[in-house]
């Protein structure tokens, strides 16, 4: 089966100068800034770490502005990427997560204050808007669920990702040095089979 990629959402906005300065703000990466022949203007902007892109612009979308929502940012720490926002002037919201238990973040009724009790992966959530009403979620991530990457493929989007791949394979080597009663010669393979499964869901 050919790979299919998803690498760019057109997010519809009504201000394109305001809106790329909100995105620039942010810290979000400029690919391109392009004014059309029709005197439009067309921005790619990447979040950081991301393999994906937004694009903003003049005509690109018969959406209305505002009408993208719940698009997903997954971060590895939701209090600390929460706290980056609010220190660039971004209204988020509170951090939480579903009072039942699962997952939803969709449902103003279902959300309880505070990250999930567990600290469970998929479980905590922020979400904040842009100034047209487009709507982000932040997803904190720690651990994908089975299935969700080829075990055989390990990549890390960013050097913040693999540094907070490597702590947590650190953690649970000690663990594993202290089961054994031994130091590990082989501990950096011992990461890598970790840090690879952990990625996969293993």
């Amino acid at each position: 089966m050919s790979d299919y990629k998803l690498e760019v959402v057109v997010v519809p906005v009504s201000d394109v100068d305001r809106a790329a300065a909100f995105y620039r703000r942010l810290g979000w990466r400029v690919d391109a800034d392009i004014t059309t022949d029709a005197g439009g203007r067309i921005l790619q902007f990447t979040p950081p770490g991301s393999p994906a892109s937004i694009l903003i612009g003049t005509g690109l979308t018969p959406s209305a502005p505002g009408t993208a929502r719940f698009l997903h940012l997954i971060v590895t720490d939701i209090e600390v990427a929460r706290a980056e926002l609010v220190s660039k002037g971004v209204q988020a919201s509170a951090v939480f997560h579903d009072a039942a238990g699962g997952y939803n973040r969709f449902d103003l009724a279902a959300r309880a204050e505070g990250p999930d009790p567990q600290r469970r992966s998929y479980a905590s959530f922020v979400t904040f808007d842009d100034p047209d009403g487009n709507g982000w979620v932040l997803q904190e991530i720690t651990s994908r669920f089975p299935g969700r990457i080829d075990p055989g493929v390990t990549s890390f989007s960013s050097v913040a990702d693999l540094a907070e791949a490597l702590r947590r394979a650190a953690a649970a080597h000690g663990e594993h040095e202290k089961l054994t009663g031994a130091a590990d010669p082989a501990w950096a393979d011992w990461y890598a089979a970790h840090m690879a499964a952990a990625q996969a869901g293993g």
